[in-house]
Order: C-alpha cells, then sequence, then structure tokens
C-alpha cells in the first residue's frame, strides 16, 4: 500500500467519511452550553457521499462525550458502481480527552483505521499522550520510495489523528456557532503523513435537516503538506493549491463540541460532496447516551498499544 493511498483514504475519512445510526430523536433547538457535569451526551450522523453530482457511497459518524473525555466512530463504504468496482470501505476509532480554555483540542489517547479495497488493505494503529505520538504502525509497512519528506520526532508531537480531527471543541465562551470556532488550525498525524487543515470563517447559515433545524457555521479549509508526502506528486500540489474546500459545523446539544454537517472537497474528478441525511441527538437527564455503544460497521484494529 502506497503512502499517497493511505493519505487519500484518510483525507476521505477526515473530509466527512464519517460510525452507525442510531434512533430518529429529533435534537433540540436551543443550543445553549450545558454545566460541565451534564450528563453523557452524544451525537450519530448519517451522511451521502457525492462526487461530482454522482452519489459514490455512504459515511457515518458517532461522537460520544461525558465531561471532558469523548469517543470518535466513524465509517464510510462506497455503493453503486464505484463501490462494485474498488469495493472501497473504512472505518476509524478515536478516544481521548478535551483540553480546556481558549485554546480548546481534542487530546487523543488512542486511534486506529482500517481500510479495503477489492484488491488491498491497510490498518493503522497509534498511541499517543499530551498530544505526542508514542507509538505507531502500519500494517502492511508501507513502501520506502526514497522522496517523501521525512517524518521527524518534531512532527509527531502536538498532533491529532483523522478522526478526532471531526470533533472540534468550542473555543469561544459564547455561542457554539460563535464565528471564533471557525478559526483554527488542525495538525493531523494519520500515521504516515503529517500535514495541517487551516479553517476559518466563511458565514453562518441556517439549514433544516432531519433531526437537526438550526445555524451552522460555513468554514472555509486549506491543506498544508507537513511531512510523510511526496512533494512532487501532483495530487499533493493539488490539495495544496486547493482553495474550493469547505466545512460545515453544527453544535452538539448538551457539549461543548461541534461536528461536521457538510464537507465539500474540490478533487480532479469533480467536487467530492459529504452531506448529512439524518442527524440524531443521544444521551439525555437518565445519563445514558443512547446508541453510544453502537460498533463501526467495518471492523478496525485494536487501538490499544503498549506504553514504552
Amino acid at each position: 500500500m502506497r503512502a499517497s493511498s493511505l493519505r487519500r483514504a484518510h483525507i476521505l475519512l477526515l473530509a466527512g467519511a464519517l460510525a452507525v445510526p442510531a434512533g430518529a430523536q429529533a435534537a433540540p433547538r436551543s443550543h445553549k452550553a450545558r454545566s460541565a457535569k451534564a450528563a453523557p451526551a452524544g451525537v450519530s450522523v448519517d451522511y451521502s457521499v457525492n462526487l461530482a453530482g454522482i452519489p459514490i457511497g455512504n459515511a457515518q459518524l458517532t461522537g460520544a462525550f461525558e465531561g471532558a473525555r469523548y469517543r470518535m466512530d466513524v465509517s464510510a463504504v462506497l455503493t453503486g458502481l464505484v463501490g462494485a468496482v474498488t469495493g472501497g470501505q473504512g472505518s476509524a476509532r478515536s478516544s481521548g480527552g478535551i483540553s480546556g480554555g481558549n485554546a480548546a483540542a481534542p487530546l487523543p489517547n488512542s486511534f486506529a483505521i482500517a481500510t479495503r479495497t477489492s484488491n488491498s488493505g491497510i490498518a493503522v494503529r497509534m498511541a499517543l499522550a499530551n498530544g505526542n505520538v508514542t507509538q505507531a504502525e502500519i500494517t502492511p509497512p508501507l513502501l520506502d520510495t526514497g522522496d517523501r519528506v521525512p517524518v521527524t520526532a518534531a512532527a509527531k508531537r502536538g498532533v491529532i489523528d483523522p478522526a478526532s480531527a471531526l470533533m472540534m471543541p468550542a473555543r469561544a465562551r459564547a455561542e457554539l456557532t460563535d464565528p471564533e470556532n471557525c478559526n483554527r488550525t488542525l495538525p493531523v498525524f494519520d500515521g504516515a503523513t503529517r500535514f495541517n487543515v487551516v479553517l476559518s470563517y466563511g458565514e453562518t447559515r441556517q439549514v433544516e435537516k432531519p433531526g437537526y433545524s438550526g445555524p451552522v457555521l460555513v468554514c472555509n479549509a486549506r491543506y498544508v503538506a507537513i511531512a510523510g508526502h511526496r512533494p512532487d506528486r501532483p495530487g499533493v500540489k493539488f490539495m495544496e493549491e486547493n482553495r474550493d474546500m469547505s466545512v460545515w459545523l453544527a453544535p452538539v446539544e448538551g457539549t461543548r463540541v461541534l461536528v461536521p454537517m457538510r464537507i465539500s472537497v474540490r478533487t480532479t474528478l469533480g467536487t467530492n460532496i459529504i452531506e448529512a441525511t439524518r442527524w440524531t441527538q443521544t444521551g439525555g437527564p437518565t445519563g445514558t447516551a443512547k446508541g453510544s455503544e453502537a460498533q463501526p460497521t467495518a471492523t478496525v484494529a485494536d487501538a490499544s498499544l503498549t506504553q514504552p
């Protein structure tokens, strides 16, 4: 498996190929913050995946949040002719904590991803502590092409994994849809490549989806390659020059967290749009996050690695 294939699979997940739908419980319209001691809460989102206006797959995201702890499950499956030809599917899982303050960010402690096509597959496991990668393994190992930017120890510090990057803690003290919550840089390491996703505020919109009615932040996105990539590859250059990328962030009721409602990325084959088709709020005053025990549709590798 080439590093570029791994990067594409992880960008697909990061770009919104997001774990299993729950019941059809509508999300409340109020998005005001609750006490930090609120009962466990979560969200489950179904997405459609379209390329150049053609449906090519489905994706799901499940996030469970309790205090400063979180877990994210993500999966995607290509369908139709594309799925029949490629057999593409993938799933990821991440868990950890959330740092506080104006620089609130995920602090993952474990991450695992497994992707598969009709003729190949790859799995990645990582262990992290305080934003630093302590162990990482890729199965099967990536080919050494000799032209990749080296991934140094410094490139694996202060990072988040692709699944955790889909969970964005609020940074502003005001409403979750305060424009300042768009403005952030996501320092992502996927086990092979290190890149930044730079977000900036674009606008605020009102959306109506099954299970959700309310405002979303529209954030412009930019890809910045850091390490592990092959700088002369056309795909890398295309993504670095790409200014046609955005993510719509919606607040999760009962938390100080936003997750994607829609992600749009222009590709060489057309615009890839991953958009929510159902939003299901989980958890509540009983302290039970309904659906938070759901498992991704594809099996992921065990993310527990022994600390050195």
